[in-house]
């Protein structure tokens, strides 16, 4: 018996004839299994099967619900891998309960479109090809993860598919090559073998032949996987940095007695920054500012001082720079978020402006729409955005490159540190306002790649946690527990290689999207070919 559809598509036989309804239920329940990956126990292995059941779903489906499954998968995908936004726009942003659910759904509705975009475009290719349309799903994929890490503004690249698979410290090695996005690909590849192995028919291949090439990618991933470690170099650290973790309280507004009513804190900070330890030291790192720390107030001024020229080492802090607005009149100052170095005297070498803001919460990305924002929190924007990925130099003339906090998420805009000669990635952060969500073991294990694609040591030191030194190869060689106030001597070392993801960056993402648009093109061009008068 046939399966009704609208006039000009029928149900394909080489596809599963499910009524509508099961294919939304298959969608919705793919994207709670991949956000698993993501979170709570972070089952790696789900990220590699739930796109494929995202594909079937939407093999054979009408038009609109193929779109409707993607939007629907990328919507719950959200509401549960990060459903901690809610929580940090109403307790760190002061919107109330009802906004932050409202900003939540925003976003997963916004995540749902370009998903629903990807299946959108899968369909049509199945309209002619099963096969074709598990070919080019890896490609449509990527692009689509691609576009959201560019989206003007709002770019947001969190929890890219390959993500759960850079777990792995052989599978990771890939990234620096490819860069993150190498590893979606590949990631997205195996599930649409999958969906092609299980496929009713597909073509000419036979199921047991697809079964066969299915179980050999299958084997040699494992293999991979589980034997590939042991394979990985072991680097070797000539250098110490003492990374201090204060775990300060967040705070919206910072009082006048603010440096009085926290004195002993900061007396505790110092002695933990100076206390003697097993290694001779020959860096010293404070967090993305907890506090309202700026060189522009004597008393943080004093303070930094003291402390470079006490432990005899180059001191980097995590500050908030007052500088005169460019546009506006002499005595406006605007507000960065910004890194600052001293030298072992004391003396400011070097500052860093963090470039990409937080939107939302450091900067507005869109003013016309400044009245709605504010109204749902008073707490939104201030910050100026820097404009140049500055390199640094310590005094022994080593280079190295800082990012501060949300940076990290974004491949491309790190690789412009080691593209302009950075030897190490220090990456200040300050993840005490995602509170004990999973942000901070996400936001974590984003920036763990980022040392990988470059082949640089990494040094990553938080408010609250989590504070880690991080190798060429992706292994964390020291680590702090997090909501401790504490420091930890992490071993960090400095390289000058380029890896071709540092040459070529996102060569692969690119790719997809050349891909992709031929794809979509090549479609586009066969219906109107088609419709044409004969």
């Amino acid at each position: 018996m046939g399966v009704k559809t609208r006039p000009g598509r029928s149900e394909s036989p080489s596809f599963f004839a499910w009524p509508a309804r099961w294919r939304l239920v298959v969608a919705a329940t793919s994207g709670v299994i991949l956000a698993l990956s993501f979170t709570g126990w972070y089952i790696a292995v789900f990220a590699w099967v739930c796109v494929a059941l995202l594909l079937l779903a939407v093999f054979g489906a009408r038009t609109g619900i193929a779109a409707a499954c993607g939007f629907l998968h990328g919507l719950v995908f959200v509401l549960v891998s990060l459903c901690w936004i809610s929580a940090v726009i109403e307790v760190h942003g002061g919107a109330s309960p009802a906004a932050a659910i409202g900003v939540l759904l925003l976003i997963a509705a916004a995540w749902g479109v370009l998903t629903g975009l990807f299946t959108w475009a899968v369909n049509q290719v199945a309209a002619k090809s099963g096969s074709r349309a598990c070919l080019a799903a890896p490609f449509l994929w990527v692009a689509l993860e691609f576009l959201r890490d560019h989206l003007p503004r709002v770019g947001f690249p969190w929890n890219l598919l390959g993500y759960p698979a850079a777990a792995n410290l052989a599978l990771v090695q890939l990234t620096a090559i490819t860069g993150i996005f190498g590893l979606s690909f590949v990631v997205a590849g195996y599930n649409s073998l999958l969906a092609w192995t299980v496929l009713p028919r597909t073509g000419s291949v036979p199921r047991r032949r697809r079964f066969a090439v299915f179980g050999g990618v299958t084997l040699i991933l494992a293999v991979i996987a589980f034997a590939g470690p042991r394979f990985v170099p072991q680097a070797r650290a000539a250098y110490w940095a003492r990374l201090a973790q204060p775990n300060l309280p967040e705070e919206m507004v910072y009082p006048p007695d603010w440096y009085a009513a926290h004195q002993s804190d900061l007396e505790e900070m110092e002695r933990i920054s100076l206390a003697p330890g097993a290694h001779v030291l020959d860096l010293l790192v404070w967090p993305e500012s907890p506090g309202p720390f700026s060189f522009q107030d004597a008393r943080y001024a004093a303070l930094a001082n003291s402390l470079a020229r006490t432990a005899r080492v180059p001191f980097l802090s995590g500050v908030i720079e007052w500088k005169r607005d460019p546009s506006g009149p002499a005595s406006r100052l605007l507000p960065y978020n910004s890194a600052v170095l001293l030298d072992a005297q004391g003396r400011r070498i070097f500052s860093y402006d963090k470039v990409h803001l937080v939107p939302f919460g450091e900067y507005e990305p869109f003013p016309l729409i400044h009245r709605v924002v504010t109204s749902v929190s008073s707490e939104v924007g201030g910050f100026a955005p820097g404009h140049v990925y500055s390199v640094g130099a310590f005094p022994n003339g080593r280079r190295f490159g800082v990012f501060i906090c949300y940076e990290a998420v974004f491949p491309g805009e790190v690789r412009e540190f080691t593209a302009g000669g950075a030897e190490l990635l220090i990456n200040l952060s300050n993840d005490g306002w995602f509170g004990r969500s999973a942000a901070p073991a996400q936001h974590l294990r984003m920036a763990r790649v980022r040392a990988v694609e470059n082949r640089r040591w990494l040094l990553r030191d938080t408010n609250n946690g989590y504070t880690v030194s991080v190798d060429p190869y992706g292994r964390i060689r020291a680590r702090l527990a997090p909501d401790e106030r504490s420091a930890i001597d992490a071993p960090y070392d400095f390289r000058s290689g380029r890896t071709l993801y540092i040459r070529w960056g996102d060569w692969i993402a690119w790719l997809c999207v050349v891909v992709s648009a031929l794809i979509l093109l090549s479609g586009r061009g066969k219906k109107r070919a088609a419709a044409r008068p004969r």
